[in-house]
């Protein structure tokens, strides 16, 4: 596993937009290796303004679209276009401006689909989605992603996993059902920490001084109990994009110049 990065911006504008470009570059890279790549979104005011920044950028054609496949690392478990959902938010900040291949867009489904308003059984269904994606080389039941992006909460959560609850100390299940949320919607769907880290890179972004207390602490050695986003840890690179104020109170062994 890798040791966290820190990379810190001017302000929330700067960081997405930077993490736009880093983005194309990484599929880019992705594709002209073994052609193809994969890549788990997240929702949340950063993750969405990331996918906005990168539907009006001109490098965004660089990425072959019918070659990736993309994942979400989690989903409020709403009817399907609900304002709510993060599959909504992706389509209309990028997914739907550009020609994609339906069959890779591997949506979690909505309390109104396939299974009615079961978040277990629509949790098993993706954790099955996964498993028949990953390759040999893979080694688990969840593909190498690419890149995982994810959000970072006020109390230290990512995905859907918060503090203490029974989703962080979820060892062997890659997908769960999360009820009870401390915020809403209170039922979701996740990955786990173990299907995270089968990401070859963990891009951890968040803004705001609210943030800054949980950040110091996941990259203070804070356990992932604790503080979930502390168990995100990408197997190659595991890097927190952060903006002046969620890097107010980062540790001095992480102090890094602004971007």
């Amino acid at each position: 596993m890798s040791s966290p990065e820190v990379v810190i911006h001017a302000d929330p504008t700067v960081l997405a937009a930077a993490a736009a470009a880093r983005l194309v570059t990484k599929v880019v890279d992705a594709q002209s290796a073994r052609g193809w790549a994969s890549v788990v979104l997240t929702g949340g005011r950063t993750g969405t303004a990331v996918l906005e920044h990168l539907n009006a950028s001109p490098a965004r054609d660089a990425i072959d679209w019918q070659r990736i496949d993309l994942y979400w690392g989690d989903e409020r478990f709403l009817p399907a276009g609900d304002p709510e959902r993060n599959e909504t938010q992706a389509r209309a900040a990028l997914l739907d401006h550009i020609r994609l291949a339906p069959e890779r867009v591997h949506v979690i489904e909505p309390s109104d689909g396939r299974f009615g308003d079961d978040p277990d059984a629509a949790a098993l269904d993706y954790s099955e989605l996964l498993a028949s994606n990953a390759r040999p080389e893979d080694h688990a039941s969840v593909p190498t992603f690419d890149v995982c992006l994810l959000g970072v909460g006020e109390e230290g959560h990512t995905a859907s996993v918060f503090p203490e609850s029974p989703a962080v100390y979820e060892t062997d299940r890659t997908v769960v059902a999360v009820r009870n949320c401390p915020k809403p919607p209170p039922t979701r769907v996740s990955l786990t920490l173990s299907a995270i880290r089968r990401s070859a890179e963990v891009w951890l972004m968040t803004t705001g001084a609210a943030k800054a207390a949980a950040v110091a602490m996941a990259l203070g050695g804070a356990g992932e109990v604790q503080v979930p986003a502390a168990g995100a840890v990408g197997q190659r690179r595991t890097l927190w994009l952060l903006d002046r104020a969620a890097a107010a109170k980062v540790p001095d062994r992480f102090a890094a110049p602004i971007a």
